[in-house]
């Protein structure tokens, strides 16, 4: 150790304080000097030694080596610590001073250069998310080919994750070396994106389509509430339906009174409310230009069916013109996002087959773009073709949407003896005697065939439920401005209701709006959507002049 420099000061204060007589003042004083000297001395020497050492310290920290964090994986036999560093496993010693419990798998350590623990860290914040594949019967994680390290990677759960009912669709983040996943963020578009309510609709609110109704309830309701009969003849329940025909004629309608129906009919045989799990599916929804994520998506549409199944709800998987998605596959060298999707929505809907209380339904406008594969028996088992509304259907629809409680033009009501109903009956009737009146002004299209002849499509061909529905709209909206109107002069709208004009009115606007013809290239698909072959046909035309002007100038010119 160096001499201490103000050793000799002391040494000499002190001799001279042995030497001075006491009546001396001034070699008292001075020697008081010297000594408050001294003390200023020692005092400089300890804020020197006190710098030197913070600098010591400071220097040590600055040229030691920085420790490495890495993730602890548990205890081995004999309290050794296995850890990961990166993409390195360790067999670490841990510093006494760490208290085992501090240490659970998962958690961030800092590790010296002799790699032993040292440390524990707080847990990190940030980090990549991947989406899990699969989860193995031990808790251990398969992750699907987001990962950048290879898809069907395996990784550990944390502690603090061991519990966690984590499945397939879900995220996790992992920790840095990414061999354990250290956080959970459950899927939401599986619990909820395709969730749709289903509102209160029994059959009657399904008009003219009895035929499809009865169809349905003898393939999917009567498995559900007479199980041990079809069990007893060796008869599985059907698992998928196709609704196919032209659009706005109810098949999404149907889809949902199916689901309503059938969870009121499986209350009953289960002795508890049973609540529907209606999955709303569509093309827009599930496509994805991302290879593989709308193969994802479908087996997630599945797990989620199957869930659901186990917790004992009623699940319906609802696909929306599902040949936006399930087109018939391509072959050659260009090949399209149906040649994988159409295998895994085959390989999930097999997958089924074990559960009773999950039920597919398909809804196309086109069939025939659907891939084969998916309409074939034990997949699809039934077809049911929902039709354009025939006269009686047109009464029955009409009768629907002009409902009791809707508001009748009083002088109707008054020629009808007061019978509101009466009233709203004649209305239904009129209107649909009109509807389905063959004239000059009704006719629409003419279709030449092969064999010479010709045929006539009038107004009536093209009704649809949603047409029907969007003429007694229109009526409403008329009345409604002419209630107002009363209003405004009389203080009050009572005395307005809809009349027949109302009625006849909306449907001469409603047909002049929807005087669309295709383009020539589609009149195909026209054909099909009108239930005309289009083998059987020569050539199209549309009757009237200002349709055949826009047929040439659109076809031709």
């Amino acid at each position: 150790m160096a001499a201490d420099p103000s050793q000799p000061l002391r040494e000499l204060v002190e001799h001279l304080e042995g030497l001075a007589p006491a009546d001396s003042p001034k070699l008292q004083n001075a020697i008081a000097a010297l000594k408050d000297e001294v003390g200023k001395v020692e005092r400089k020497q300890a804020e020197d030694r006190q710098l030197i050492t913070e600098y010591e310290e400071a220097y040590t920290k600055l040229t030691s080596p920085a420790n490495r964090l890495g993730v602890f994986l548990g205890f081995l036999d004999g309290g050794a610590a296995l850890i990961s560093v990166g993409e390195q496993e360790f067999v670490a010693t841990v510093d006494p001073a760490i208290k085992p419990e501090e240490l659970t798998v998962g958690t961030r350590v800092r590790v010296n250069d002799a790699y032993a623990v040292v440390g524990v860290m707080p847990p990190g914040e940030t980090g990549g998310l991947s989406r899990v594949a699969d989860v193995r019967e031990d808790g251990r994680i398969r992750l699907g080919s987001d990962v950048p390290n290879g898809e069907g990677r395996l990784v550990r759960r944390a502690d603090a994750l061991k519990d966690e009912a984590i499945r397939s669709g879900d995220e996790v983040r992992l920790d840095s070396s990414g061999k354990v996943a250290v956080e959970w963020f459950p899927r939401q578009e599986a619990k909820d994106y395709f969730l749709e309510e289903v509102k209160e609709t029994p059959w009657s609110a399904v008009g003219g389509q009895q035929e499809a109704i009865e169809l349905i309830r003898d393939t999917i309701e009567l498995p559900l509430t007479h199980p041990e009969i079809f069990e007893q003849f060796g008869k599985k329940p059907i698992k998928g339906i196709l609704l196919y025909g032209p659009p706005g004629c109810g098949k999404t309608l149907i889809g949902k009174a199916t689901a309503y129906n059938l969870a009121q009919e499986y209350s009953k045989r289960m002795g508890k409310e049973v609540k529907e799990y209606f999955m709303a599916i569509s093309g827009p929804k599930i496509l994805n230009m991302w290879l593989g994520e709308t193969e994802r998506m479908v087996r997630e549409i599945f797990a989620t069916a199957r869930e659901k199944a186990k917790e004992g709800r009623l699940v319906f998987i609802f696909m929306d013109e599902a040949e936006s998605v399930l087109r018939t596959r391509s072959t050659g060298r260009y090949m399209n996002i149906s040649n994988t999707v159409v295998p895994q929505f085959c390989a999930e809907l097999d997958g089924l087959a074990s559960l009773e209380n999950v039920v597919l339904i398909l809804t196309s406008n086109r069939p025939d773009y659907i891939d084969p594969a998916v309409l074939r028996p034990e997949r699809i088992d039934r077809k049911v073709k929902i039709n354009r509304p025939d006269r009686t259907a047109t009464t029955q629809i009409l009768g629907i949407y002009l409902s009791p409680d809707l508001p009748i033009d009083p002088e109707l009501v008054k020629r009808m003896d007061g019978e509101k109903d009466c009233a709203r009956k004649e209305l239904v009737e009129k209107l649909t005697e009109a509807l389905w009146s063959e004239s000059k002004d009704t006719e629409f299209l003419r279709i030449f065939k092969r064999n010479g002849q010709s045929e006539t499509l009038y107004q009536h061909d093209l009704l649809s439920g949603a047409i029907l529905k969007s003429i007694v709209d229109r009526a409403k909206d008329t009345a409604i401005r002419r209630a107002i109107e009363a209003a405004k002069v009389k203080k009050g709208a009572d005395g307005i209701g809809i009349t027949l004009d109302d009625l006849l009115d909306a449907a001469k606007r409603e047909f002049k709006e929807n005087e669309i013809f295709p383009k020539s290239d589609a009149v195909e698909d026209w054909l099909q959507l009108l239930d005309v072959s289009p083998d059987s046909v020569v050539n199209i035309r549309p009757i009237g002049v200002n349709k055949a002007d826009e047929f040439i100038r659109r076809n031709v010119l």
